[in-house]
This record gives structure tokens, sequence and C-alpha cells, in this order.
């Protein structure tokens, strides 16, 4: 994300919805993150590309042990191509009205060096200076950045034909990071969903994330993370090895889409303070391990080259262009991810009509923090999707599970040797006449089996929109399942990219109301929501009560300095005025909650 224009990322959204985004936005000059998980969707979508812009597709043998990062490897080496015919292309375009040359130039944020340059081009009278700044306009254009994901959880060990275990180096994530590390691409991996201490290790095994003899990284490393203590500890991590956090995205441990890993009651604008406050320490800490490496190695370390802080960027619920100058004014942030609004953007997403006809359409109540992931982790989740209507007909038909097709979000060992999945039809069956076999009241028996029939076949349904879209796969045949955030719900139509962008910077009209609550609002209700859970689950023991009063006194904690905040001056397009009010509900909520945390729990499905 290094020297790009923009001042906004399109991040990563399920293994489908944003695993295009580069083909579609990146000779625009926009930055996008797509999964590298689902090897089997990435070879669909890779003949399909290659069939559309008329390249050679290369066939990988499925017995091949590295067919999975090969097949990463040429999606990647693909897009990077594509791209780059494609900016090609528009340099060529003259600048006129309604072209994708000018688009490029539109798209830009006002304050931007290269947007003021433009504009002055538009004033220019005499010919021969307006092409001279015309061909200098044209050098200056870059392509955004193609970053990619790996969710550091998935990581299943993958076996032989014979039934033996592979090497580490076949595990799902490391040869995703295999495929990534051997592509041409110039550009970001993003780690998320914890600390993976092996698979972070693994990165030694390729020069393209060391500096080269000229300085510069070819490959560089993007941590997610959910709080400052979790960055210094996985920066040195990677410094003690030589390598380099470029940057830290922060994101909202609830108001987002997809997985949610909430925090210990910890909020966003607490997080963020810490990481402005304590950002000078991170270089600080860094540096030092980075240089005991390289003299280790005798390796030259250059000082000059290490004198930069990591970016800081962050994304979860922003949904207008005042809390975006907030993230960036306020807290020091270099830029901000638009996750969930571009989802209602066909140019830059790839989501099927039905869905995407259910996001336009959703309400608060339609988007709730499910169980339906398979890792037992809270997971976003759209009501009435095909996914959620199929697993469910499936439940009622006697015949619960998915045939488990893909099995990279295997994890469970109660009735096997080797992992399956608990959406599976195997672990289903398994626990169902486990269910059945307990003596326990017939009620409760529903209850744990509704909990069980709402596991979903994420790695195979979050593919099925983009597939759909495509045309590659029929919908008959490919239930689809989305995982918006919560903001979505403020967003209401479909929107064309230069309507998006325009928002994003606070140009022109808002694209939602004037009402909609501000985006510290949401995270304090989501919070307050899931420490309710928490206080229904949570039994009485001294551990479990000490973890609810420090849940309890950081989530108060974070009220009062948003409320702090909401004092403050507003940013253009900025609702702080409805903070207060907010927080005076949603407090006595709070207090509420924890005033009956001793009465008998009851089972919450997360």
């Amino acid at each position: 994300m290094e020297n790009m224009y923009h001042k906004f990322h399109i991040p990563v959204m399920g293994t489908g919805h944003s695993i295009d985004s580069p083909i579609r936005v990146a000779h625009l000059g926009i930055s996008s993150v797509m999964s590298i998980v689902d090897d089997i969707l990435i070879e669909k979508i890779y003949k399909h590309y290659a069939h559309k812009f008329s390249i050679d597709a290369e066939v990988i043998l499925k017995n091949d042990l590295y067919a999975r990062s090969k097949r990463i490897t040429n999606y990647l080496n693909l897009a990077d191509k594509i791209v780059a015919l494609k900016l090609d292309e528009i340099k060529l375009l003259p600048f006129s009205d309604g072209n994708e040359k000018t688009k490029y130039f539109e798209l830009l944020p006002d304050d931007s060096t290269l947007k003021k340059k433009y504009k002055y081009f538009l004033t220019i009278k005499d010919e021969l200076e307006k092409e001279l700044v015309a061909q200098e306009l044209t050098e200056l254009m870059r392509a955004g950045s193609i970053d990619v994901n790996i969710m550091s959880k998935v990581d299943r060990t993958n076996y032989a034909k014979d039934g033996s275990i592979l090497s580490d180096e076949f595990s799902d994530a490391k040869a995703a990071l295999r495929g990534y590390a051997e592509s041409t691409l110039n550009s970001s991996i993003v780690f998320s969903a914890g600390f993976n201490r092996s698979l972070l290790g693994f990165l030694t095994q390729f020069k393209d994330f060391y500096r080269d003899a000229n300085g510069q990284i070819k490959k560089k490393i993007i941590i997610k993370v959910s709080d400052f203590r979790s960055a210094l500890i996985q920066g040195k991590f990677l410094a003690t090895k030589g390598l380099e956090v470029s940057e830290f995205r922060i994101e909202s441990g609830l108001n987002c889409g997809g997985h949610a890993f909430a925090s210990q009651g910890y909020l966003l604008p607490s997080i963020l303070k810490e990481f402005k406050d304590k950002r000078s320490q991170l270089a600080k800490e860094f540096i030092p391990l980075i240089k005991s490496y390289y003299e280790k190695q005798n390796l030259p370390f250059n000082e000059s080259d290490f004198i930069c802080e990591p970016l800081l960027t962050v994304q979860g619920g922003i949904g207008t262009s005042g809390e975006a100058q907030r993230m960036i004014e306020d807290f020091g942030c270099d830029s901000t991810g638009w996750g969930s609004p571009f989802l209602l953007v066909p140019e830059a997403t790839c989501v099927d009509d039905d869905t995407l006809d259910l996001l336009i359409n959703a309400k608060k109540e339609d988007l709730y923090l499910s169980g339906a992931s398979p890792l037992g982790v809270p997971f976003n989740n759209l009501r009435q999707t095909g996914s959620e209507l199929w697993t469910k007909n499936r439940a009622e038909s006697g015949k619960p599970g998915s045939p488990c097709p893909k099995g990279f979000l295997i994890s469970d060992k109660q009735y096997t040797d080797k992992p399956i999945c608990t959406a599976s039809r195997q672990f289903q069956k398994n626990k169902f006449d486990e269910i059945t076999a307990l003596q326990i009241p017939e009620f409760e028996k529903e209850e744990l089996k509704n909990s069980m029939y709402a596991k979903v076949c994420l790695c195979d349904h979050l593919a099925n929109g983009a597939l759909i879209k495509l045309g590659i796969s029929p919908k008959t045949k490919s239930p689809q399942s989305i995982c918006p955030g919560p903001n979505i719900v403020w967003f209401n139509r479909k929107y064309s990219l230069q309507e998006m962008t325009d928002h994003i910077y606070g140009r022109g009209q808002s694209l939602v109301s004037e009402d909609r609550p501000h985006m510290f609002c949401q995270e304090i209700e989501l919070y307050i929501n899931y420490f309710e859970k928490l206080v229904l689950t949570m039994g009485i023991s001294e551990a479990e009560i000490k973890y609810l009063e420090t849940f309890k006194t950081n989530l108060e904690n974070g009220i009062e300095y948003i409320l702090e905040i909401s004092e403050r001056n507003a940013y253009p397009n900025e609702n702080l005025k409805s903070i207060p009010e907010f927080v005076h509900v949603q407090y006595n909520r709070l207090k509420l909650i924890y005033s009956q945390r001793n009465e008998p729990s009851i089972a919450v499905n997360f």
C-alpha cells in the first residue's frame, strides 16, 4: 500500500467476493485484497479470466505435490498481467470526458498532488504545455496494489494418497504462502485471524520478503490486529528473523464483516488511541532486532533503510467521509478500509444478483452474529441467503450437513482420527446420535441439534456467489453465503465506483442518511450485545467473574472516551451529535445486564 495515491483500500471479503477485485479496480489505482485460501475456486477463476483475455492457461495435475501453490501462483501472475495490460491500455487513451483515463484521475482524492496536477491540466490553454503535462500525468499513473490474504488459523495438515502426513510445507496456509511468494506480484500479503508462528516463520524461505540490494522489498507484510500488544508481539517475532512489518491493519473486533474476534471489551477508539500514543515504540522495538539478525547473517545493514515506522490503517464499520477523516486526522491512521459498502459496487466486487438484492434490502434484524462458522468463531451473517436455506432444508429433510467438498475448515477430532468439519455430514450424524442418547429434556436436545445445524459449509458457499456471477456455476447447484458487517444496512442500492469513491472522500451528497448513528455507536451496541451473551453463558467461577468484570471495566472506559470525542468539533458528514443519547441508553443497558449476571443461565448460540 506504500506510495499508493488513494486513502482507502478494499479489504478481503470472504473467499469469493473480492477474488477478482484487483482485476476490476487495480488499473484505476485502487488497492484491494483477495483471499488465497481456496485454490479450487482460484483455479476456476483463473481459467475464466485466462479465456476472457485470450491468455493460455496452464493445466496443473492433481497429483502434483505443489498443485495448491501452483494454482495460486498461476492466478496471481495472471491478475498481475491483466492489470498491467489494462493500465497500459488506458495510458494510451487521450484525456476526454467519460473514458477510463479521465476516470482514473477523477477518482483520486482532491488533496493529492497528482489530482491537483490533473486539475491544473484541465485549465491549460497552451497546447504545447498541455501536451507536456498530459505526458507527465500519464507517466505517473500506476496500478493499485494486488494484495492477498491468508487466515492464519486456516492451516489444515494434508495427507498423501497412502494416508501418510505430508511435511509441514504442504499445510494449507504454507502452500498458499508459497503460491504468493513465487508469483510475480510486487504487493503485500495480509495475515489475519491470529498469530501462527510456524506460518510466519515460513516467510524466511523466500527472498522477496527481505530487502534487496537497492533496499527495496518486493513483497511486504501486513498484519491484521485487534490491539497494540498483538502488533508488538508479532512484529518482534518477525524482526528476530530480519523481517519487517510494513503495515498494521487495525480492525474492529465486532463491527466488521466475516469472522468476529471480539477484544476483551476494548472499543476501537481506545485501541486506536494506544496505537497513536505508542506508534514510535514499534520501530524502536523492531529495528534493533532486525539489525541483530543482519549482523548474525553477515549481511549489510543500511540504517537509512529502516527509519520508517510501519503504516497504520483501520477498518470496520466506517461509513462516512467524516468518520474516515477522524481516523486519519485524530488517530494518525494512514488510510482506511471500506469493505461491506463495496459489496454493492459491481464494478469492484463479485456478488451474484440474488445475494445483491438481499444486501440492498437488508434491515438491521437481517444481520446477526451467528454460530455458522465451523471454526467455532462468531461469524457475521445475513439471513435468507441461499446457503442458509440450503442448510435448513437439508436438516429438515433428515440429511443434515454438507458433503464437505473442500475441507479447508476441518478442525474437530471428537469422532475421528483425522480432523473433520463440524458442518460436514459425517460430524453432524455422529453429533446427532450423541445428542439423541443424552438423558436430558427433549427441548434441550432440540436446542443442541439446532445449534449444530447452524453450521454452514463456508469454504464452499462463500465462493459460490462469485462463480454464479461469472457464469461458471448455476445458482441451482451453488448455495451462496455472504458475511457483511452491520454497516451495510445504511447502504440501500447499487452504486458506481465513482459514487462510492466520492462518498469516501466527501464529494457531493452523502450516500447514507444524516440520521445514521456514528460508527462508534454501532461499536458500543455490538460489544454490549456480546457482553450480554457472555453473562448468559458464563458460570460463577472466580476466573469467569474476573473476566466479566474486566470486560465491563474496559467497556466503560471506552464509552467514556467516546463521550469525550463527541464533545469535539465534528468533521463534515460525521454525526457526533448522535453519540451522547445513544451512550446513555446503552450504558444503562450495560449496568442492567451486569446486575442480572447471577440469574440462571440459558443456552446462547454465538
